[in-house]
């Protein structure tokens, strides 16, 4: 007699059966260890309350990522284990305390996506208007932290950043580097549907090569930010967006196609701000901002120092003074924290020759 229907199905289940099994005992015992941690991380956090720590370490939080990395076997990538452990710190923070990070709003901008990248999702993410408005936030105390764009890999650096943070008593605590990844949201059924196109003016640009092969006909609209542009097309009948992919669900539009951008490795900085100076993680940035003197060799003489004491700069980058008499501002990252020695002994040099030096911050570097 030939095997039953309900036969055939029982010999290829059992094998699936064995394997789920073991991820339902596996989830058990993730979810008792996460309920541990989260204990654990919860006592840490009254202890902090007690001595009056912050929160947040970001020095502290990228030392457990550099470490999980490191003992990663595999088969899950290192930024599925990061973005997974994020979250679970995130979570576990939230038990101590729930953050409140200002970002350039609205909802569903790139900003609000690096947001959710360097705090993980248990955070109060508050949208600001303007770079202006974020870093009033953070100096009002109105939000713990505050994340402003520093420069793109592609469209240079965000002048109005620079100049506020020569001004603000913020510092720079974080840094995050954020693929700029646009793609084409629309609730229309194929791209033959789609007759317009709403984004920003800088991600249409971003995008014009595959625009003009796949969306030839279609028109293009500037607006704002493309957090407006997906809310446009998520109300309009053959209209589509191009955002990142946290607009979608804020919005309630599709992915009608992922990652369209004509320069795959397109990147966004963002510097975290706040009250509070990192110790050093073994993988850091300083950056600083200083004036050189108008005279011969004034500008050899200020950088000289990092050259003798072997510390490399990763930028400089010119301001206008803002003083009218064409004087310039010279912004510095140097690799290393500024409890290093070699830096160290590098800033205190700089600091007898500099016109003017601001440390902006020492802060953990993004290794993406």
């Amino acid at each position: 007699m030939a095997d039953s229907p309900s036969g055939d199905d029982d010999a290829r289940e059992a094998p699936l059966r064995v394997h789920r099994d073991a991820i339902d005992a596996l989830d058990r015992e993730i979810l008792a260890r996460l309920s541990e941690r989260a204990v654990h991380a919860k006592a840490i956090g009254a202890l902090k309350a007690d001595s009056g720590l912050p929160a947040w370490r970001p020095e502290r939080e990228a030392q457990v990522l550099v470490r999980l990395c490191e003992q990663n076997a595999g088969p899950l990538s290192d930024d599925a284990v990061i973005g997974v452990f994020r979250q679970v710190m995130s979570a576990c923070l939230a038990l101590e305390q729930r953050l409140r990070v200002a970002y350039l709003g609205p909802a569903g901008t790139f900003s609000h996506a690096a947001v959710t990248r360097q705090f993980g999702a248990f955070v109060d993410a508050v949208p600001c208007a303007t770079i202006d408005e974020i870093f009033r936030a953070g100096e009002a105390g109105r939000t713990d932290y505050a994340v402003v764009p520093v420069e793109n890999s592609t469209e240079g650096t965000v002048g109005r950043t620079l100049d506020l943070m020569v001004m603000t008593d913020l510092s720079i605590c974080g840094e995050i580097k954020l693929r700029v990844q646009q793609n084409l949201l629309s609730n229309a059924p194929g791209l033959d549907r789609v007759v317009k196109v709403y984004s920003h003016a800088q991600s249409l640009a971003q995008c014009a090569q595959w625009l003009a092969r796949h969306l030839p006909g279609a028109e293009r609209v500037p607006v704002s930010s493309n957090a407006e542009a997906a809310r446009l097309a998520a109300l309009e009948t053959g209209a589509a967006a191009i955002a990142g992919e946290i607009a979608a669900p804020i919005y309630g539009v599709a992915v009608l196609a992922p990652h369209i951008e004509d320069e795959p490795n397109n990147t966004t900085r963002f510097w975290v701000l706040g009250r509070q100076a990192p110790s050093a993680s073994g993988r850091d940035e300083t950056s600083l901002v200083m004036s050189a003197p108008n005279q011969p060799g004034a500008m050899h003489a200020l950088l000289e120092p990092f050259a003798r004491h072997g510390v490399s700069m990763s930028r400089i980058e010119s301001r206008p003074a803002r003083t009218g008499l064409w004087e310039y501002l010279f912004f510095v990252d140097l690799v290393g924290h500024r409890d290093d020695p070699p830096v160290n002994a590098a800033l205190t040099e700089l600091a007898r020759k500099a016109l003017f030096l601001k440390l902006l911050g020492s802060y953990p570097a993004d290794q993406a």
